[in-house]
């Protein structure tokens, strides 16, 4: 990118859990929406292994969709972002300002967040509560069977930034179609 492109800042924001999870990402607003999806993708910490798609005034885009179509240049300020169909993680995606690229910077570009994003296939927002409950009980047996399930250690709080970082770095130095 150069100096005269253009970025937008998006917010991206699990809903119906409390506290909120979160992140904030500048994306170029050239960006196709296969493309966004990749990036809400990789920001949030989910696998990409299941069917979403994109609510934006009522008309919905799914993994099918065309790859010219970018929702970001046409200066869209609020859509939806459904990922599992079964579990249903129901995202608001906020474009909060557009502005010019800084020089030097590769985009997309992580730019805060809070909270880990739940474990995939849990159950949607009921499972998620209940699998924080159970690693949270004093229960061992409980404990441990929710932690094994999982695989490794969860901590709710932690948004691992690394990661993100990385993942958002693979996709800003994909080759991108002229």
């Amino acid at each position: 990118m150069n100096g005269t492109d253009q970025i937008a800042i998006v917010r991206i924001e699990l809903e119906g859990i409390e506290p909120l999870i979160w992140r904030r990402v500048g994306v170029p607003t050239s960006m196709t929406l296969s493309a966004l999806h990749s990036v809400i993708q990789a920001a949030m910490g989910w696998l990409n292994s299941h069917l979403w798609e994109i609510e934006v005034n009522g008309l919905k885009y799914g993994p099918r969709v065309p790859d010219d179509s970018s929702l970001l240049a046409r200066g869209i300020a609020e859509f939806g972002y459904l990922y599992d169909m079964g579990d249903g993680w129901q995202h608001r995606v906020i474009i909060e300002k557009q502005k010019t690229c800084e020089t030097g910077v590769r985009y997309p570009q992580f730019l805060g967040g809070e909270r880990r994003c739940p474990p995939e296939d849990c159950g949607g927002i009921p499972g998620y509560y209940e699998f924080l409950k159970n690693i949270a009980s004093k229960q061992k047996t409980k404990r441990e069977d929710a932690l094994r399930w999982y695989g490794k250690p969860f901590d709710s709080n932690d948004t691992e930034e690394k990661k993100i970082v990385i993942s958002l770095m693979r996709i800003a130095t994909e080759p991108r179609s002229p």
